[in-house]
């Protein structure tokens, strides 16, 4: 923290020579306009955490820092990967503490020296400093005791779990559950292990940075473990529309791109391959399937998920809850549009198709063969965003190198391409992340580029959606997951 500093004018002063502080007369002196990108490195060697300040004028990044290691053990040639590839990193609400997921590795004994011992997944939570650097990592979390590959990581809104998807081990045990479930003994849970699995934390209000393990059994220490392997995921935090005054409720959507059932499943079934599951999330943190999930989707291969609830928070989703599905196919990427029932009479919703939050292809006609169309992204949209109005929403297409905008019908849900309707970023683009507006300054857009080792900015009109190029910056070697505060 800074020292507070007596008098309006001496105030006033620190804050006009200050890029940071746009929240100069608050009790927090933490630096917003701040960008985080991983690296992976090359080769593994050099994995860290790059800290860019972003003005908040013109959204030009400077450096602030580079050294920010993802494993406190260092890489070597022998053993370049000692905590795995890091792979995403996010922010608690305050901005006061990161983490950084790293994706851990099975046993390989036939790749060589230093890479024939498993690598457990970990979370590091990092110290965000008043500059915006970040802290040596701390202790690691580590939720598994057996070979498993971390995927991805977000959290909710609120900041109160943040949940991670686990691929498991390859290749995967015969032993998986048909449906979700968690494992209720120890016995159980030896049965399941190396299957796919979804992890949930309860968040630490700072300046506590320990994540707790939420178990998804009240009997054991345990996951959810899947059947299918899981390839994106989305919260989303709403209040119905009916009945009047019901509570607020938060999902979790998980796309998935292979059922284990096509290899073997115990019981057998009909293996699905292009999923999404949808889960009710307590308020303890236990995950509970709706009825009807999962939700077979027309997309090949969905690889990205994001869920919008165009109504403000706090009030009924009278407006809708819309969830956007990322494919990569051989015609090319598609977001797909769905709609999850949350007002009676709205698209024909009953109460009990409500309470079941049940989720249905956008339509704009009650016939299957009306349903809206997918939107045009590219190819391997692999992630997306929305803006704080929930009216824009960003793809970001690894294949074609790509970020996409589509103006968001609030109502209707439908996608409509924004002007222009892409743009350019670095190669290989990654993920993305965007900085919302901050006191009526502008808001901005970011791409980590994993082929060209750089970012690509967006400045994005308010009113409009519109995307403007702004100058790339170099950053470290093979840049992996962003995050802007």
């Amino acid at each position: 923290m800074s020292k507070k500093i007596g008098g309006v004018v001496a105030l006033t002063g620190l804050c006009a020579l200050s890029l940071f502080l746009l929240n100069c007369g608050s009790s927090s002196s933490r630096p917003t306009g701040v960008l985080y990108v991983l690296a992976q490195g090359n080769g593994g060697v050099g994995n860290n955490v790059s800290t860019f300040a972003i003005d908040l004028n013109s959204g030009n990044l400077s450096l602030v820092n580079s050294n920010a290691s993802t494993c406190p053990t260092a890489s070597t040639q022998n053993n370049p990967e000692p905590c795995g590839l890091p792979l995403d990193i996010l922010l608690d609400p305050t901005g006061a503490t990161a983490f950084v997921l790293d994706q851990g590795a099975p046993a390989c004994p036939a790749c060589g020296p230093g890479s024939n011992s498993a690598i457990e997944p970990a979370i590091y939570p990092y110290t965000v400093g008043s500059d915006g650097s970040l802290s040596a990592p701390g202790t690691a979390v580590n939720w598994t005791t057996y070979p498993d590959t971390a995927v991805a990581m977000t959290r909710d809104a609120a900041g109160q779990f943040l949940f991670v998807i686990n691929h498991g081990s390859y290749p995967s045990p015969t032993t998986c559950p048909a449906i979700a479930i968690a494992a209720s003994s120890a016995a159980a849970a030896a049965a399941y292990a190396g299957c796919p699995s979804i992890s949930v934390f309860a968040m630490p209000k700072p300046p506590s940075t320990a994540l707790t393990f939420v178990s998804q059994s009240s009997t054991n220490q345990s996951p959810l473990f899947l059947s299918k392997t899981p390839s994106a995921l989305s919260p989303i935090t709403f209040t119905p529309g009916t009945p009047a005054g019901a509570p607020s409720q938060e999902l979790l959507l998980v796309t998935s791109n292979y059922d284990l059932c096509a290899v073997g499943c115990v019981p057998s079934s009909t293996p699905n391959d292009n999923a999404v599951s949808v889960y009710s999330v307590s308020p303890t943190g236990v995950l509970t399937e709706q009825p009807n999930s999962p939700y077979a989707v027309a997309a090949v291969n969905p690889i990205s998920v994001l869920a919008v609830a165009t109504s403000p928070v706090g009030q009924p989703a009278v407006g809708g809850l819309f969830v956007y599905v990322g494919n990569e196919d051989a015609s090319g990427g598609h977001l797909y549009p769905f709609q999850v029932c949350t007002l009676v009479g709205s698209a024909g919703c009953t109460q009990q198709q409500v309470s079941d939050n049940l989720m249905f292809p956008l339509t704009t006609c009650p016939q299957i063969s009306c349903n809206v169309p997918p939107s045009s992204a590219g190819q391997t949209p692999v992630a997306m965003v929305v803006d704080p109005t929930n009216q824009f929403l960003y793809a970001v297409a690894q294949g074609t190198s790509q970020v996409f905008g589509f103006k968001i019908s609030t109502t209707a849900g439908t996608l409509t391409a924004v002007t222009p309707a892409n743009l350019p970023t670095g190669l290989q683009p990654a993920a993305l992340a965007l900085h919302p507006s901050v006191n009526n300054t502008g808001q901005f857009l970011f791409t980590s580029n994993s082929g060209s080792s750089s970012v690509s900015g967006f400045s994005l009109s308010a009113t409009s959606g519109a995307m403007f190029s702004l100058p790339p910056v170099v950053t470290p070697s093979g840049p992996s997951g962003i995050a802007a505060r």
